[in-house]
C-alpha cells in the first residue's frame, strides 16, 4: 500500500518538500481593531447589521493573517460566525484576532468580538465569534509558505488543538460532500 499525503486546507498542498521556516509566537501577529457603531452601521431592526460586524472580523483576521506570514493572505473560508448578543449604535467594538493554527501555506485565525457603550466605563462583553482560514500568496496570488504558529500559554495551546479538530471536520465534511455529489452524477443524477 502506497501511504497518502496528507489532507489539506484549501490552497494548502501539503508539507512534503516544505522547507524548513522559523516559527513565530501567538502574541507576534496578535491585533485589536476597534471601530464605533453608528447609524450607517444599522439594519432594518435598528441594530448593527451582522455583514458589518464580518467584515470587521475578517479585517482584522486579515490583518492578523499578513503580519504572521510576512506578506498578503486571501480569506478561504470562515466558520462558526456566532453572534451572540446584539451590537447597537454608540457600541464600542473590538475585534480580537490571532493565528491558531498553520499549515504549509494556510492559517486558521480565531476572532472574539467584544462591545461596550462608548460612554462608559463598563466592562466589554462578547458579542461574537469566527474562526477563519487565510491562504498566504504572492504577488503572482500562488501559495507561499507561512511559519508556523508557536504557542505561548495554556489559552494558547488549547486553541491550537482545537484548530486542528475544527481542521480534520473541515477536511472531512469536504470529502463527504465530494464522495455524495460523485455518486449523484454516477447514478445519473443531475442537479
Amino acid at each position: 500500500m502506497t501511504a497518502q499525503p496528507p489532507a489539506t486546507e484549501p490552497g494548502d498542498p501539503g508539507t512534503h518538500g516544505a522547507p524548513s521556516i522559523a516559527g513565530k509566537p501567538t502574541s507576534a501577529s496578535r491585533t485589536t481593531l476597534s471601530h464605533i457603531m453608528t447609524h450607517n452601521d444599522t439594519n432594518l431592526l435598528g441594530t448593527v447589521h451582522g455583514g458589518v460586524i464580518m467584515k470587521l472580523v475578517d479585517d482584522a483576521a486579515g490583518a492578523v493573517a499578513g503580519r504572521h506570514s510576512g506578506g498578503p493572505a486571501v480569506t478561504a473560508s470562515m466558520d462558526e460566525m456566532v453572534f451572540l448578543e446584539p451590537v447597537r449604535v454608540g457600541d464600542l467594538v473590538h475585534v480580537k484576532a490571532q493565528v491558531n493554527w498553520t499549515g504549509r501555506t494556510s492559517m486558521e485565525v480565531g476572532v472574539r468580538v467584544m462591545a461596550e457603550r462608548w460612554n462608559e466605563s463598563t466592562t466589554a462583553t462578547q458579542v461574537g465569534s469566527a474562526y477563519l482560514v487565510f491562504a498566504a500568496v504572492d504577488a503572482d496570488g500562488k501559495p507561499r509558505i507561512v511559519p508556523p504558529v508557536e504557542p505561548e500559554t495554556e489559552r494558547d495551546r488549547r486553541r491550537h488543538q482545537e484548530a486542528q479538530i475544527r481542521r480534520t471536520h473541515r477536511l472531512a465534511r469536504r470529502e463527504a460532500i465530494r464522495e455524495l455529489r460523485a455518486r449523484r452524477t454516477a447514478d445519473g443524477i443531475v442537479d
